[in-house]
């Protein structure tokens, strides 16, 4: 025995209503009545209906898939954006098309064009270090394809952005290791391709300036977000002769590194060594001495970039269309007095 599959036609029988209303509430299209709204929904839950992605596209002219571009290495941030854009998808009747792509190729712009285009995308969700790419920015206007950016450094007036300052929050974690006692402090900066990095180095700056520690080169060493830069860039900070009684690190993979570094040299982790991280990674939490670490909203930034993506491609303009959230200081066991 097969289950009856309800139409559209069936949606509109039973709310006493045009099927072509029936398309615009399941839409979300502007000026329909609230009570007429209600109806329908009603009606939609009581059959069980599910609209069809393709009969919907066909309609409407619309494809109703959304693209998430990323180039990361950090496995759990890129799931983190991932759970957040198909959360606000699902949610606005929406499908995602996650793809990856090598950020510093040639023709990486040309290659976001034909996916554009072969896959009929609605809009696009950025993430770093595609936020700030000047020519992918200029293309999306150019071919009016509506955007979202994730974490840009760059504002733009009439761009969708969802923004967390990373130079306060590495000022506040580098300000709170000088609390401790700390004045010797190693940093160890993110991927150059990225602006957070450099953000992130801007906020370590300003602490040292504020409470007039001498910013000194030796202790800050050019990591690229991952474990094995962070071992490398450990190895030098503790072989100076004057090594650093405390290191943060751009990345939490990043600080993993030196923590077995660390281990190796048989420094002790926090008595002899402080350690911070930055991101608040699964992986923070699961090693230890446990990292203390700048908790970013990374989920909520892009449920909020796809949800005023959504709305734009809806012609339901945000109210506003570049959302500030805050990150927050995460204080574990590897980080101590000096």
């Amino acid at each position: 025995m097969t289950l009856q599959k309800h139409t559209i036609n069936d949606v509109a029988k039973l709310a006493g209503v045009s099927k072509k209303t029936v398309s615009r509430v399941l839409n979300e299209e502007a000026n329909v009545r609230e009570s007429t709204r209600l109806v329908v929904m009603q009606a939609v839950e009581s059959l069980g209906y599910k609209p069809n992605p393709q009969a919907r596209g066909l309609a409407s002219n619309q494809s109703f898939l959304i693209g998430l571009i990323y180039d990361n290495p950090n496995k759990s941030y890129v799931s983190d954006v991932q759970e957040g854009a198909l959360t606000a998808c699902e949610e606005h009747g929406y499908h995602l098309l996650i793809q990856p792509m090598i950020h510093d190729q040639n023709d990486v712009v040309d290659k976001i064009e034909s996916l554009i285009y072969s896959s009929r995308l609605d809009g696009l969700i950025l993430t770093q270090p595609f936020s700030d790419n000047k020519s992918l920015n200029t293309l999306l206007k150019k071919i009016n394809l509506p955007y979202a950016r994730i974490a840009p450094t760059e504002m733009m007036d009439d761009s969708l952005n969802v923004v967390c300052n990373d130079v306060e929050s590495a000022y506040q974690m580098t300000r709170y290791l000088i609390s401790l006692g700390h004045i010797k402090i190693g940093f160890i900066v993110g991927h150059p391709d990225h602006p957070v990095s450099q953000q992130r180095l801007n906020g370590y700056i300003k602490a040292l300036q504020e409470n007039k520690i001498e910013y000194d080169a030796k202790y800050v060493q050019q990591g690229f977000f991952d474990f094995n830069s962070g071992e490398d860039c450990a190895r030098r900070l503790l072989s100076l002769e004057e090594r650093p009684t405390a290191i943060f690190a751009s990345n939490d993979y990043m600080a993993a590194g030196v923590l077995k570094v660390a281990s190796q040299k048989q420094i002790s982790v926090p008595h002899q060594l402080s350690v911070a991280g930055y991101d608040n990674a699964p992986i923070s939490s699961y090693i230890w001495p446990a990292l203390t670490t700048v908790k970013q909203p990374v989920t909520q930034q892009a449920l909020m970039a796809t949800t005023l993506l959504i709305q734009t491609i809806r012609k339901k303009m945000p109210e506003e269309t570049t959302i500030n959230l805050e990150n927050q200081l995460i204080i574990r066991e590897s980080t101590a007095p000096f």
